[in-house]
Parts: structure tokens; sequence; C-alpha cells
């Protein structure tokens, strides 16, 4: 089995992280294998901000923790405080992917740069996870606020995010469900 096989089937999401910064290498990495992620007709709609600073990682774990509970979904807020309190975990680095408002396809692009992003953190030996939930920070009263911390260009709205640093923790894999795929 080759290198890419096995970080796709080895990869898990990691919902604990070591403190420990990402080196400029590893960023460095990280950067150009988002950047070399395939679009729709090449159209490159997305933008990636890279957050390092832990102040602004917490501002927006904050205003999604805040959305939910504005919008009385409990259930989400009380998951979250069961896996520790914090949507990104304490990671060190969250990755923000953003899409043009305008693209048929931006949020699939953004899916694929996603999944780019968390195999190759996984194949630096960082963990990460996948972070769709902090689309209800972006839908709120805080969303314009958000965008433009986060540097945003103009006409872009948030896809989804990952958060990515070393693992400290290990998780064994889900089990496969192989009722769920089908040939025909």
């Amino acid at each position: 089995m080759n290198d890419t096989i096995r970080s796709i089937l080895d990869r898990r999401s990691i919902r604990a992280y070591k403190p420990d910064p990402l080196t400029e290498e590893q960023l460095r990495v990280l950067e150009e294998c988002a950047l070399a992620s395939p679009t729709a007709v090449n159209a490159q709609s997305w933008h990636f901000t890279f957050v390092t600073d832990t102040g602004i990682i917490d501002d927006v774990d904050h205003a999604v923790m805040e959305a939910f509970a504005a919008n009385g979904d409990t259930a989400t807020v009380e998951r979250v405080k069961s896996r520790g309190g914090t949507v990104f975990y304490k990671a060190p680095l969250a990755v923000f992917i953003s899409c043009d408002r305008d693209s048929k396809w931006g949020e699939v692009d953004a899916g694929i740069a996603v999944e780019n992003l968390a195999l190759a953190a996984h194949s630096l030996g960082l963990g990460s996870v996948i972070i769709g939930m902090c689309a209800a920070a972006f839908k709120g009263a805080e969303a314009e606020r958000l965008e433009k911390l986060l540097k945003f260009p103009e006409n872009h709205r948030f896809a989804i995010a990952i958060a990515i640093g070393a693992p400290d923790t290990t998780k064994e894999a889900h089990p496969i469900h192989e009722g769920r795929l089908c040939r025909i």
C-alpha cells in the first residue's frame, strides 16, 4: 500500500492538541497543499486564512458558541462542552476557507481543499479536525466582524475550517460501513 492510501486510511479527527506551534516549514507545506487543491473549472474561488494567533482563534470559538446559544441549540453547546468546551480544541493553527459568494461550486471546492489540508497535516505527523460548525457564527450578528477579522476577500463567505496541530491523543478508526457503498 502506498503512502497516499495509508494516509487516507489512517487519518483521524483529533480533538486534543499539544500547545506547540507549527514550524515555518510545516506551515509552508500546508499552504502549498491548500493552494494545490483542485477546483471546478479551475476557478480557484477559495481563499485560505491561516491563523496562528490563539487570541483570534479563541475569539472565533467564542462567537461560534454564542451563535449556538443565541439560536437555542443547547444540544450542540452541550456536545462541545463535553469535548473540552472549545470548537477548535486549543489547536495552534486554524485555517478558515472562504469562497466567492457567487461561485456555484465554491463550497465543494472548499471541501476538496480542506481534505487536502487534513491529509497533508497527517503526512507531516500532525492531527486535524475539520470544522463545519463555525458556519453558525458567520450567519449571525458577528458575521461581518469575523469576515473582516479573518481578512476574507470582498464578496466571500465562510465555507469550512480545520484545526491542525501536534496530536495530544490517539484515536481508533471508526468502523467502515460497507452498506453505504454500492457497485453498479
